[in-house]
């Protein structure tokens, strides 16, 4: 297992970039059984960043499933969509130069949609995200909402902190390692205030405690410089937007707009946190 020299991986997918846990976790996301032989094949696209890091994992079983799966610690309602334009991407990898204009259909890997979430705020265990829930309504043009859309996706949202989903974490050790060492990380943090040291405590911790004992005693310097990049860039979102409230201007505000979007910051979480509408953000964004 090695680190990606040209992105940064997050710890989640750095933890997880393994085909036989990946495989583990499936088999506890669906609560399913594999047969140890089934191929699990990593596809995850290298170009598709969230502010410079990887935060997605995706892969094929036997060939048959395409399984996207998005770590967050803050809830997106754009997922579906987002995964939308990832899956095709990813079968346009996937295909090749394979002819879709021809006269034999082409048979593809179902794709499955999971987000593993394991922010501070609060969640219920599970929720489910369909793209449909964004279409616009058409009823203002005298036509009849339609309950079957011509497309859909479907995303299941799992609570992954620990208290949570106690039936997943007990069919994936790794999985309930990982929540526990977040769990352990923000509790020393909370006692010390140091970032950094709570770190160093919380690995500490985790390997005296047989907590992902191995990984950690592998790659505890890069964990903690993964896991503190993490959060220095959850950071500085909350500073860029203080900075926009505190200039009190329009033109500083359209900067902040700005440098948000080009970071990769999706336009519902701008609007949460600066109060303006969509066009106002369309207009920042357009200068």
């Amino acid at each position: 297992m090695g680190v990606n020299t040209k992105y940064k991986d997050s710890v989640f997918s750095f933890l997880f970039s393994d085909p036989d846990l990946l495989r583990e976790l499936y088999c506890a996301l669906e609560n399913v059984t594999l047969p140890a032989d089934v191929p699990v094949t990593i596809n995850t696209l290298q170009d598709v960043l969230f502010m410079d890091m990887i935060n997605d994992i995706s892969f094929e079983i036997g060939g048959k499933l395409i399984v996207l799966i998005e770590h967050q610690s803050t809830i997106n309602p754009n997922m579906a969509l987002r995964l939308l334009m990832y899956i095709a991407r990813v079968y346009e990898k996937t295909l090749g130069d394979r002819n879709v204009y021809g006269s034999r259909l082409i048979p593809i890997p179902r794709p499955e949609f999971f987000v593993l979430y394991n922010g501070v705020a609060p969640f219920p265990e599970e929720k489910i995200l369909k793209l449909s829930d964004a279409f616009e309504k058409i009823g203002s043009l005298g036509l009849m909402e339609k309950d079957n859309p011509a497309l859909e996706l479907v995303v299941k949202v799992i609570n992954i902190n620990q208290g949570k989903n106690e039936g997943l974490v007990r069919r994936c050790k790794t999985l309930a390692g990982y929540s526990a060492f977040i769990a352990k990380t923000r509790e020393f943090e909370k006692e010390l205030g140091d970032k950094t040291e709570a770190m160093k405590q919380a690995v500490r911790y985790c390997r005296d405690n047989d907590i992902l004992k191995e990984f950690l005693e592998q790659h505890g310097t890069e964990v903690m410089n993964m896991l503190l990049t993490e959060w220095n860039l959850e950071d500085a979102q909350r500073v860029w937007f203080e900075e926009g409230r505190e200039e009190g201007r329009e033109e500083g505000w359209g900067e902040i707009v700005r440098n948000a979007l080009a970071k990769g910051f999706p336009m519902e979480t701008i609007q949460a946190v600066t109060g303006f509408d969509m066009e106002t953000i369309q207009r920042f964004a357009s200068r």
